[in-house]
């Protein structure tokens, strides 16, 4: 059973509304393309998927192997290096234009999905929540698998509303604007 609930809860909350680079792919995304989009790279698939791997042994494996950590943090700066510069390579050739990112077939939902998972499962800041804070929550007298896997679903849950609290925010800014 998990310890000490509300402190997990209050302290991926404030994780949440740090600005990082969800916040700057959900921006993106709804503004680029529209709430829809943006609510669509909320997701938090990723999120669960760093959950489930950290709660199956991905903590034991890091500190076994270093070498696997630094593995894993490069291949997040290689995503996020890919989505920032797929983002300028769309912004290309438009001098005194206005910005756009928007593209032929950009705004697909499963694309907008897909920006989203790769933008979690590359943020290093998930992958260390997932990998050293969660452990600290679960005690050894419960199923700790079960209890490793909650606090993901609990931490995925805060995250996506507080995304979508964002993305409504951005909408609504959005329409004033125009």
């Amino acid at each position: 059973m998990p310890t000490h609930l509300v402190a997990f809860v209050t302290t991926v909350a404030l994780l949440a509304v740090l600005p990082g680079a969800n916040n700057a792919s959900v921006t993106r995304q709804m503004l680029a393309f529209g709430r829809r989009s943006g609510l669509l790279t909320v997701a938090s698939t990723g999120i669960l998927i760093w959950a489930s791997v950290a709660a199956l042994g991905l903590s034991a494996v890091l500190l076994a192997n270093p070498h696997a950590y630094l593995a894993i943090r490069i291949g997040g700066a290689a995503v996020l290096c890919g989505l920032g510069g797929q983002s300028l390579w769309a912004l290309r050739g438009r001098p005194g234009r206005e910005p756009s990112v928007v593209g032929p077939g950009a705004a697909t939902g499963r694309n907008s999905f897909l920006v989203g998972v790769a933008t979690s499962l590359g943020n290093p800041k998930a992958g260390v929540v997932a990998v050293s804070l969660i452990p600290q929550f679960v005690t050894a007298d419960g199923p700790v698998l079960a209890s490793s896997v909650a606090l993901g679903v609990i931490w995925a849950a805060i995250s996506g509303t507080w995304f979508s609290l964002y993305v409504w925010t951005l909408d609504k800014g959005r329409e004033r604007v125009t």
